[in-house]
């Protein structure tokens, strides 16, 4: 079964109060399966700067918080976790919210 699009501009507004709540910023979406430890066919994937204060509990509940927001689950990747490969390949697959 195939998940709905998601509106940008509601994407956005969801994403814009996840970051007034924890020290995050989202840069955009990822393809699926960049956030391994999100499994669900209809999950979004987002790369994230962390900034100062941000815990892994806080990273967390950002992740269950934006997930509320948007009604499908959510995994958001650090750019500073990126290692290798992945740290030139997955920016460059970022798609703009």
């Amino acid at each position: 079964m195939d998940a709905p699009a998601v509106n940008r501009s509601i994407l956005r507004m969801h994403v814009a109060a996840t970051e007034s709540k924890y020290p995050i910023k989202i840069l955009g979406l990822l393809p699926r399966g960049s956030a391994a430890h999100v499994s669900e066919d209809e999950a979004l994937d987002f790369l994230a700067e962390k900034r100062p204060g941000l815990s892994l509990l806080g990273l967390c509940e950002a992740e269950v918080d934006l997930a509320n927001r948007v009604g499908r689950p959510v995994g958001i990747v650090l750019v500073s976790g990126l290692k290798g490969r992945e740290a030139v390949e997955l920016p460059r697959a970022l798609e703009a919210l």
